[in-house]
């Protein structure tokens, strides 16, 4: 097998270091040909981390112009990495590209199309996708086992510090924008576009300059509601995190979504309402050694050729555009 010669891209985006810990375990699958960060700050901050320790830190024009590199991994600042991934398409590399996909919908079509122009593989960084327990529940939904899906409820929360919540004034939406976008991936992946939707993002007062911290949106389908939870303030919010689907047949939580990942399942009995239910709870061994390895591997058979990107351009757009649209943009 080939290996795919990639450049880490950017090293500002929380998951940077995750995503470098993947590369590195997989050596026979990716060769690092290079770290790059263009903004100076940013690699004085965080360039001193273990997981870049020993490899070659590239120029911006090298990442853009030597013949050794397949692939580029955009983990730069979430403002900026749209344009980092745009001159990497355009440079004819595949790309991957971390979540949330940027604040200007027309750049980020341009990604889609460069890519579907050029034939090159591009995947964004919504790693639940690759999450056994929520592939059980895309399973579930569209071949009709859970009946007709009456409402989902979503949670995705954190308790972030001082600094790191006045860092969310950046952008439209604040945690919707953030983090609220991996439970609306959730969503879409089952229901697709909303009758409508509307978000009220607010902020909690603890944090200065009213870091839009709190979320709440509700979108509406012909058959039920689905909502959304994003808070920056809530303390245990990583291991509350959750995503509850509700079907005629069947109900299916997942919480916690990750380490470990566990989803209880009931089944309607014979059409009967409470009590008559079926429990099973099953846990889930969860993701690869990590949350991203799955997601990757899947990234490296696509540039090979050897697979095709579930995830359509359309799939993605009408995603961004509807997050833009309840962050206000």
């Amino acid at each position: 097998m080939k290996k795919l010669r990639v450049a880490h891209y950017g090293i500002a985006h929380d998951h940077s270091v995750f995503a470098m810990q993947m590369l590195r375990r997989y050596p026979d699958v990716f060769e690092i040909v290079g770290v790059c960060e263009p903004d100076e700050t940013a690699r004085r901050v965080f360039g001193g981390k273990d997981e870049y320790a020993g490899l070659p830190w590239l120029t911006e024009d090298e990442v853009l112009t030597r013949e050794d590199i397949d692939a580029a991994f955009c983990e730069g600042f979430e403002l900026r990495s749209v344009s980092d991934a745009q001159k990497c398409l355009d440079r004819g590399l595949h790309v991957h590209l971390d979540k949330p996909g940027g604040t200007d919908l027309a750049a980020f079509r341009r990604l889609l199309d460069t890519a579907a122009e050029k034939h090159l593989t591009f995947q964004m960084g919504y790693m639940y996708r690759w999450n056994p327990a929520m592939q059980y529940v895309r399973r579930a939904v569209r071949s009709g086992a859970l009946g007709t899906i009456t409402g989902i409820d979503a949670t995705f929360s954190v308790q972030y510090n001082e600094e790191k919540k006045n860092w969310l004034r950046q952008f439209p939406g604040g945690m919707l924008f953030f983090l609220g976008c991996h439970s609306l991936d959730m969503i879409y992946q089952l229901l697709g576009q909303p009758l409508s939707a509307q978000a009220w993002n607010r902020s909690s007062g603890f944090a200065d300059g009213g870091a839009l911290d709190s979320c709440l949106a509700v979108l509406d389908y012909p058959n039920g509601a689905a909502t959304i939870r994003s808070s920056g303030v809530e303390p245990n919010g990583y291991a509350d995190r959750m995503l509850k689907v509700v079907g005629t047949k069947g109900t299916v939580k997942i919480q916690p979504l990750e380490t470990p990942t566990v989803m209880r399942v009931s089944w309607a009995k014979d059409g009967e309402s409470d009590p008559y239910y079926d429990y099973s709870t099953g846990v889930f061994p969860g993701f690869l050694p990590g949350r991203y390895d799955a997601m990757f591997l899947d990234f490296a058979a696509m540039a090979r050729g050897e697979l095709e990107n579930p995830w359509t351009a359309e799939y993605e757009y009408g995603l961004q555009k509807l997050l833009l649209e309840l962050c206000g943009q």
